[in-house]
């Protein structure tokens, strides 16, 4: 497979044009062989009027023992830019190219929108990430999965939603809150991922549950920054309560605008699972959450590029049971989770340290 940078002149010519009306007839006149993945715009899988038009994702052009594969980057309403999965129809040639060598298309990605530059490359002008090195370091990391707007519009047609004034201002309230979060994260440089009903609102119903009152986050322990409650506060989000200590169960909840609150979950690593900790402040007891070990993936969630569990459904079903697709308004966090374990008692001596409530 021939690398884009050491193509020839003419095939730096089909990528200026590819996009224009000519661009098959332009690469087969110069000798080339295309080939040109289209599928349905994810971005518009909302929207019942539009939903299934078709947009280019992959280009592929052979010219002898030498390949060209042309990725297609698209816009979305988080600000980032987003390819499609290159998924092979029943009549295309397999041995087009050996697509198993292909970098792009294993499974769609998304990527921060990079500010780009011009630079010479054998005498032709071309442009390239201004900083190649964080755009390269995205690809391992990029995977992408879609909400599932199907499965929410069916939901919604069991269970109304609710769009009374108060769900609506709840909704929006939560939204800001989030994007607070994830901007602060971010200037951290802290990984998080959607956690808890916050997830599952996304994995459900494409939206924020709007009964839930908060806003769930998870992170890696080992992703902690000691400066991360003065961040936070430093944003506006006073700390609520801290639970537990680095070594053991920590969590922290924030207040944020409208009596919405943000809770981070710190999660720990065992050898074959995952937990995150509990702590009942009057009693000093403590729980654990278990779950199956995950891998984190990009997804869109109220207009933002965030992460969310690769394994999304096993993540819900260890929070929520088999049964979470019913909408549940009673929730006990010591008992409702089916993946709850007790985890024994905070010494009192250690009270002042691993229970502290503002």
């Amino acid at each position: 497979m021939g690398k884009l940078n050491n193509a020839n002149e003419s095939s730096l010519k089909i990528i200026n044009a590819y996009l224009n009306e000519g661009w098959f007839r332009i690469a087969e006149n110069m000798g080339f062989q295309c080939l040109k993945i289209e599928s349905k715009d994810p971005r518009l899988d909302g929207i019942d009027s539009l939903s299934g038009t078709e947009i280019p994702l992959h280009y592929i052009c052979k010219l002898a023992t030498h390949a060209i594969h042309l990725v297609v980057f698209h816009e979305r309403s988080g600000n980032y830019l987003w390819h499609g999965h290159l998924r092979l129809k029943g009549h295309i040639d397999k041995k087009f190219v050996p697509f198993q060598k292909l970098q792009f298309g294993r499974y769609p990605g998304a990527f921060d929108r990079p500010e780009l530059q011009q630079v010479t490359i054998d005498g032709l002008t071309v442009r390239i990430p201004k900083n190649p090195v964080h755009f390269l370091e995205e690809i391992p990391h990029s995977r992408f999965i879609e909400c599932r707007y199907k499965e929410a519009r069916a939901f919604f047609q069991q269970y109304l939603d609710d769009n009374t004034v108060e769900a609506m201002t709840f909704r929006k309230s939560a939204k800001d809150l989030l994007q607070l979060a994830a901007k602060t994260l971010k200037k951290l440089g802290v990984r998080f991922w959607l956690s808890s009903g916050t997830c599952l609102g996304w994995y459900r119903q494409c939206n924020i549950i709007p009964y839930s009152k908060d806003v769930d986050l998870g992170i890696f322990i080992q992703d902690y920054k000691s400066d991360i409650i003065i961040a936070f506060q430093d944003a506006g989000l006073p700390l609520k309560h801290k639970f537990g200590k680095v070594e053991d169960s920590l969590e922290l909840s924030f207040q944020g605008k409208d009596d919405v609150k943000l809770d981070i979950f710190f999660f720990y690593e065992e050898t074959d699972h995952m937990w995150n900790g509990g702590t009942q402040a009057k009693t000093g007891k403590k729980f654990k959450y278990l779950f199956p070990k995950f891998t984190l993936c990009w997804t869109e969630f109220v207009d933002m590029k965030v992460h969310v569990p690769c394994e999304t459904i096993e993540y819900i079903e260890a929070n929520y049971g088999k049964t979470w697709k019913i909408p549940v308004k009673m929730w006990d966090w010591k008992n409702s989770p089916p993946n709850v374990r007790s985890n024994g008692i905070w010494p009192i001596s250690e009270w002042d340290e691993v229970i502290q409530l503002y």
